[in-house]
């Protein structure tokens, strides 16, 4: 079984067993055991459901910090599109990008200028229709994740392009090394993220064996001093910086994407409840004559991911005052370009995660008795056992995980039965 990067912490001395990250996760990949939430690693998809969820502040997402940029002799900030959206009254993106290099960063390159030639080469492919359709946007880690676990056969639907971080990252280490003449080693590429599952995607890539990127810091850590280094900048001080258009900061908010493709048979959704949906209803062939679905797990886009500062709400009306002004695009593709954004490995269904035994004789008498087991359950899908659900449970008993007691339903049952024996003997 693969071994999984997870930027979804749990803080155990803050957790009190309330079972609301448990009914929330999108992949049953949560436990109750001994009054404490476990993760299950290869279930996670680090979609942050269980940080936004949980009233305790039990769980936290993992970013580096600002100090951590100083291992290498050059460093490249690569913020995503999601962090303009932070600022009140911010009418000039250069403002955010000098303020990167003043809190420490070398250099800086947007996110947004690879998104837009990702959304050139998505049109290429759809106008190529050498793909199967409707293409289902790779942009999203959580979302490409969720496909791999629960959606084996939209696997090959999904875009077999590297997300705009990947490209950016790519893009910048290459010019930084051009630039200074340093080794790739020396250089340090850092994405400004949103979300966990974003950084996960550094750590533990689905598209490529090694991510360009060689971390990342959450929105949340490095606003404070961001926002300070701004509020000390002088007109003059600003450098223009920027080189991206409409269409790469729009990617911040659900639709961006899809509106970047230019064309309208498209469909998008975010919220990990109604990506959810649409990916059943694309499964059962209920949605036809689309060519393209953007998914994103955050409600609003990435400007909703827990990584952020801001109401998304907010965040997506100054996203679109932001882009009023700005030209469509600013980034093309060249002739071979294409070529660099293809994913270097296959997205495949991964099996191990539900497999009861490696012994297939043994997994199927594990999957009578777990069939066996369900049908005595409740099936009130309650949580209050520990598992998501009382097919879950089965499982776990069957794995050893878990016990039929572990049921307050059958508990009281058989406390009930004891009682009677008891009282009958009176």
């Amino acid at each position: 079984m693969n071994t999984y990067f997870h930027s979804v912490e749990l803080e155990v001395d803050k957790c009190c067993g309330c079972t609301n990250c448990l009914k929330r996760c999108p992949t049953e990949a949560i436990r109750i055991r001994d009054g404490k939430a476990h993760i299950l690693s290869e279930r996670c998809i680090d979609c942050g459901e269980c940080i936004r969820i949980c009233p305790h502040h039990a769980k936290k997402a993992h970013s580096l910090e600002l100090e951590d940029i100083k291992k290498f002799k050059y460093n490249v900030a690569i913020p995503a599109p999601a962090l303009y959206a932070q600022f009140n009254n911010l009418d000039n993106v250069n403002i955010v990008l000098t303020g990167l290099k003043a809190v420490g960063f070398n250099d800086v390159f947007e996110v947004s200028r690879a998104a837009e030639l990702v959304s050139e080469a998505t049109r290429k492919i759809i106008k190529e229709k050498k793909s199967k359709l409707p293409l289902i946007s790779s942009a999203c880690p959580a979302v490409v994740r969720l496909i791999k676990i629960r959606f084996p056969e939209l696997c090959e639907n999904v875009l077999p392009l590297l997300a705009p971080i990947e490209v950016a990252a790519k893009i910048a280490r290459k010019e930084a090394i051009e630039k200074t003449g340093l080794k790739s080693e020396e250089i340090g590429v850092f994405f400004i993220s949103p979300c966990p599952a974003k950084v996960t995607e550094i750590h533990t890539p689905n598209s490529v064996e090694k991510s360009a990127c060689n971390g990342a810091i959450g929105i949340s850590r490095i606003y404070p001093e961001l926002t300070k280094a701004m509020d000390h900048l002088d007109f003059k001080d600003i450098e223009p910086l920027s080189r991206s258009g409409l269409i790469g900061i729009g990617w911040a908010t659900s639709g961006g994407e899809s509106a970047g493709i230019l064309r309208d048979k498209y469909l998008a959704a975010d919220g990990i409840e109604n990506v959810i949906k649409i990916l059943e209803d694309l499964e059962d062939e209920h949605i036809r004559g689309l060519e393209f679905v953007e998914l994103n797990a955050c409600s609003g886009g990435c400007v909703g991911g827990v990584l952020t500062v801001e109401n998304p709400y907010v965040a997506q009306a100054r996203i679109q005052k932001l882009r009023k002004y700005l030209p469509v695009t600013l980034n093309h593709l060249e002739d071979d370009d294409i070529d660099n954004m293809n994913w270097e490995n296959e997205l495949k269904f991964d099996a191990d995660i539900f497999r009861l035994s490696d012994d297939i004789v043994k997994a199927m008498e594990m999957m009578d008795e777990m069939e066996s087991i369900y049908k005595d359950l409740p099936h009130l899908d309650c949580g209050s056992c520990g598992s998501p659900t009382c097919r879950a449970m089965a499982e776990d008993i069957v794995k050893g995980e878990a016990k039929e007691t572990d049921c307050i339903h059958k508990l009281k049952a058989q406390i009930q039965s004891v009682y009677d024996q008891l009282k009958g003997t009176l």
